[in-house]
């Protein structure tokens, strides 16, 4: 049954059918094929997918995105970033990682990082000496950051389909992200101090200063977040629409850089992207149902218990097999379809729940910089104008960094799980 699915569902895809309709066609004709389940059940199955109240917080979140991106706020997060580490040898390589840690924390979107900032990061770093190849590369690579630093949208939709605490998974995704962060800057800083570009700028504290106040505002928003959902103030869905708010007070009527009068395209295009996303969700119901009733998470336990001899030795298989799924599936239908089946044998075998899906999410954010259906690469290629081949040239060895960080995070659990335990969260 679920060879059947995954036959028909990587035929439908091969002729360009949506991965939403592919799926949910593909789960019904396994369904009818061997099964003799009424068709009414699909439906409220698929029902039952989007009526949560976690995945609330998606379409806000995304909402959040699209304020930042079209309230310009980015400009004033990068100028900070200038401020803190543009000094440094390699500044302007070290300023396009930390803009996007930053914008990640408000945004928590990789598309949205590099539709507002991809633009501004390539022509400074340009300006400043770096090969465009390599400033293109830079941007497409640190964009991952903003789908790993909280609020990740990638993290609570990770946590709704697992059923965890979606407060204690944000937290969790913190230290990693500010970990391939550094080790991001730490591949800059030997890249620019061999090859000699953007020699360092003296530290001006006024400066910081003065950026930094331009941008406190928008920085509060992660800040607020956390606190708030750690401390038991408001649920992660209430904490997206109080973002939501937030971002709208900042925009229209402190900055006043969006007019009212382009509020509702706004609302429109965040319906577009949610929508797109809560059919996958109704659609992955049915694909989970039949691998579930066809028994493959406890044969893909099984089959890890004779090819494994422990937690790390699993997670690093499942890592490797994440890699290529994440390079021909779209990272939330991936999310859908493979947390019900990898994460129980994966549990069974000692792996922990919160570094498995800290794991898988960091892991699947590479296929939004690989080709073949990176998203994030056909954006910067589109804004920086190049062919996806020469961002891909550009993009090789900050790619090398980005893998070779997760498989370090893949190793020491702790990075994951200290925080959390750390702050008595988990």
């Amino acid at each position: 049954m679920s060879i059947a699915l995954l036959v028909i569902f990587l035929l439908l895809s091969a002729l360009g059918v949506p991965l939403a309709v592919a799926l949910g066609l593909a789960s019904v004709a396994a369904m009818l094929m061997f099964t003799s389940t009424p068709i009414d059940l699909l439906s409220q199955s698929m029902f039952s997918a989007m009526n949560s109240f976690l995945l609330v917080a998606v379409p806000l979140f995304i909402l959040v995105g699209v304020l930042m991106e079209r309230g310009r706020v980015a400009e004033k997060l990068f100028d900070f970033a200038g401020a803190m580490v543009g000094w440094m040898p390699g500044g302007l390589g070290h300023v396009n990682v930390v803009s996007s840690v930053i914008f990640g924390g408000v945004s928590g979107s990789s598309v949205a990082d590099i539709a507002s900032i991809g633009a501004i990061e390539i022509k400074a770093m340009e300006r400043h000496g770096f090969p465009k190849g390599y400033a293109v590369g830079m941007t497409l690579c640190t964009s991952t950051l903003s789908s790993i630093i909280p609020p990740s949208i990638l993290v609570v939709i990770a946590g709704s389909i697992a059923n965890v605490s979606i407060g204690t998974l944000l937290v969790a995704g913190l230290i990693p992200g500010l970990f391939i962060a550094f080790m991001f800057m730490v591949f800059n800083h030997f890249y620019a101090v061999r090859h000699g570009y953007n020699p360092p700028t003296p530290f001006n504290l006024r400066l910081v200063i003065t950026t930094g106040l331009a941008a406190i505002l928008p920085m509060l928003t992660p800040v607020i977040l956390l606190i708030g959902i750690v401390d038991g103030y408001f649920t992660p869905t209430e904490a997206a629409a109080i973002a939501v708010l937030y971002t709208l007070f900042l925009a229209v009527v402190l900055y006043r850089t969006i007019p009212l009068r382009e509020l509702p395209g706004i609302f429109m295009e965040t319906a577009r992207v949610s929508g797109t996303i809560l059919f996958i969700a109704a659609t992955a119901k049915l694909g989970a149902w039949v691998f579930t009733y066809d028994g493959l998470p406890a044969q893909v336990a099984t089959f890890l218990s004779h090819i494994s001899n422990g937690p790390t030795t699993t997670l690093v298989l499942i890592f490797l097999f994440l890699i290529v799924v994440g390079m021909f599936m779209d990272a939330i239908a991936a999310m859908f379809i493979l947390i019900p089946v990898l994460m129980p044998p994966a549990v069974s075998m000692g792996v922990d729940p919160m570094h498995f899906l800290i794991v898988m999410v960091i892991t699947l954010t590479l296929g939004l910089v690989t080709p073949p259906v990176g998203v994030c690469l056909f954006a910067v290629a589109q804004v920086a104008k190049m062919s996806i081949e020469d961002v891909v040239k550009g993009s090789l060895a900050p790619m090398s960094v980005l893998v070779a960080a997760i498989l370090a995070l893949v190793l020491f659990p702790v990075l994951t799980l200290g925080p959390i335990r750390l702050l008595g969260l988990y």
